[in-house]
């Protein structure tokens, strides 16, 4: 499938990669590549659902909505809040991905960005700025979660 995206410095949630007190490295902002909205609805229709458009409506027939899709529940709130960059420990530990491994964030069925696993490590937090029930996937992988504004996050399989 070929994606079209949005140029960063068009992106209208660009300023969660700019903001001053978590800094992005220019050669980080080449490979943070919002989709437009027509590949955000052709990825999310893929991988996440094709009947709801964001989280809190996943319903039966959705794999997030399984209980059994989801292994355990952690907190990224105070790890988020904290002066450590590192992603929370058992996140780290849950994905054994490859640095070049594509992700996308997915905030919503027509916001989701294309990143991959290295650039995403180093700049989670600016990603959860808005932390409405994103998940994060890799296309070639099953292992995914789901942040929650309650500040924890949910890791689980893709069905």
């Amino acid at each position: 499938m070929t994606h079209t995206y949005i140029p960063l410095d068009l992106y209208r949630r660009k300023w969660i990669f700019n903001h001053k007190d978590l800094p992005v490295t220019d050669q980080d902002k080449c490979a943070i590549r919002p989709l437009d909205e027509k590949s955000a609805m052709g990825v999310w229709n893929q991988w996440i659902s094709n009947k709801s458009s964001r989280a809190e409506q996943f319903t039966k027939g959705d794999w997030a909505a399984k209980v059994d899709a989801w292994q355990q529940t952690e907190h990224w709130q105070s790890a988020w809040d904290s002066e450590d960059a590192g992603l929370p420990e058992p996140l780290a530990a849950f994905i054994p991905w490859p640095d070049d491994a594509p992700v996308y964030f997915c905030y919503e069925k027509y916001q989701i960005i294309e990143t991959r696993w290295d650039v995403f490590v180093r700049n989670w937090k600016c990603f959860l700025f808005f932390d409405d029930g994103p998940l994060l996937i890799s296309p070639k992988h099953k292992q995914a979660v789901m942040f929650e504004q309650s500040g924890q996050y949910k890791l689980g399989l893709r069905g």
